[in-house]
């Protein structure tokens, strides 16, 4: 395959470079920035002249919409690892994914992925348990919640049905039942760490996983890469990639 990666220039994105010219790929570099280290590096999607298989972006969250457009009109296969996305920004991943298939995930970690098919399971079972969600990220991230945090919530809720999510518990009030709680802490150079507490009173079970490397991602976005080359239009998750998985 050939892969262009969109946001060349940032960590992840010479991650992501490494990872895909490791597994056999051939790489188009874009980047904004001039930071990219790659001798050949476009600086716009409009300048790019080489036909791509499929689109890895790691850029942010602004650029979505012009991403999704730059998909659609030359049918690439997207892969969005970008995390924050405004509503209006969110309606163009749902518009592309009409023509091409998109793959979009909070979190590109397989390990994540398999954390979040393990929540389901757990809600599930233990459907009467408190829930809260704790996570841990450098103190540079500028979204609270992370993606992540609120994509594990969403599998609590894929078991339990709506549940009433409190992000940064504060003021004076008890917990009622069906509360579930979200908090974030940002310090230092964390990675990413989340953790998911169950407890009925008498004990409790904490899922748990942690991130020690951002290469991690850049290893899921090219497997994702991998997983949506040839398929039909539509949207795509890492819930689709482990299909079958615990099931």
């Amino acid at each position: 395959m050939k892969i262009l990666v969109h946001g060349a220039g940032g960590r992840l994105g010479e991650e992501v470079i490494k990872e895909a010219k490791a597994a056999g790929h051939e790489v188009i570099a874009v980047d904004q920035t001039g930071k990219s280290s790659e001798k050949k590096t476009y600086a716009s999607l409009s300048s790019v002249t080489e036909k791509a298989d499929a689109i890895v972006d790691f850029s942010f969250h602004l650029a979505t919409p012009a991403l999704m457009a730059y998909a659609a009109q030359n049918a690439l296969p997207a892969v969005i690892a970008t995390t924050g996305q405004t509503a209006e920004e969110k309606a163009s991943i749902e518009e592309a994914a009409k023509i091409v298939p998109v793959f979009f995930s909070a979190n590109m970690s397989l390990g994540v992925a398999l954390l979040s098919a393990l929540v389901k399971v757990a809600a599930a079972f233990l459907k009467e348990d408190d829930v809260e969600i704790v996570e841990y990220h450098h103190n540079k991230k500028q979204d609270a919640p992370s993606g992540t945090a609120l994509m594990l919530a969403r599998s609590v809720e894929e078991a339990r049905g709506k549940m009433n999510v409190i992000e940064g518990r504060h003021g004076v009030r008890k917990r009622e039942k069906g509360d579930l709680g979200i908090s974030s802490v940002r310090i230092g150079s964390v990675v990413g760490k989340h953790e998911v507490m169950m407890s009925d009173g008498v004990e409790t079970i904490t899922l748990t996983h942690e991130a020690h490397d951002k290469a991690l991602f850049a290893k899921g976005a090219i497997k994702a890469a991998e997983f949506i080359a040839g398929k039909k239009p539509g949207f795509y998750t890492m819930k689709d990639l482990l299909e079958g998985v615990l099931e």
